[in-house]
């Protein structure tokens, strides 16, 4: 996460590393805005979420300065991947079937992370981490799709949401007590159409 006091450009609303990734594009559906120009925004992406340590994130960005084609080609295969599966949870969240080309690719992005992880044990006790990410420039990519398939298996996929917001596309897991949660963000998208409502009202009152 961000330094207290710093502004970041990633929000991380979605409730699951896998939306958090997904949402690294503004007004998906109307008026694009892609928030990963660059593999510089993949790393920031990637340790703050959490996705890479900082000093994962170091070390692939010296190696990314020393080949830059292969950087450029993991940001290539990231938005791919990020793509494949927003379009299997938008359609978990609209109900629509699954597209299998995208479930494909999100099944490749899981069996790829499964050849990376291991477990460690540290201070007295097991865990599960990855093994050398810091080797791998799309490592980032091995949480991201890990938490999309622990997701898709559990029974919170249920209660996965499009941001209510017109173009906005965000998705997140629902876990407010009565299950209506509507925006990605009420201080954006939810005051944004509030806006958008009070002004419809008084154009019609006039």
């Amino acid at each position: 996460m961000p330094e207290a006091g710093t502004k970041s450009q990633f929000e991380f609303t979605g409730g699951n590393l896998a939306l958090d990734f997904i949402n690294t594009v503004d007004n998906r559906t109307s008026d694009r805005k892609e928030l990963l120009d660059s593999y510089a925004d993949l790393l920031r992406w990637g340790e703050q979420s959490g996705a890479i340590s900082h000093k994962t994130a170091e070390r692939l960005a010296r190696t990314a300065a020393e080949t830059p084609g292969r950087a450029q080609s993991a940001l290539r295969h990231a938005i791919q991947v990020r793509e494949a599966i927003y379009a299997v949870f938008a359609a978990v969240a609209h109900r629509r079937g699954i597209p299998g080309a995208a479930l494909a690719m999100l099944n490749t992005a899981v069996q790829e992370a499964a050849q990376h992880a291991q477990i460690s044990h540290r201070n007295r006790q097991f865990v599960e981490d990855w093994a050398m990410p810091e080797e791998h420039l799309d490592s980032m990519l091995w949480p991201v799709s890990r938490a999309a398939a622990d997701l898709l298996v559990a029974d919170e996929v249920a209660f996965v949401r499009d941001c209510a917001s017109e173009g906005c596309g965000w998705l997140f897991v629902d876990t407010t007590k009565n299950r209506r949660r509507r925006w990605c963000e009420m201080r954006t998208c939810g005051n944004r159409d509030k806006a958008r409502r009070y002004y419809q009202r008084q154009k019609t009152s006039n």
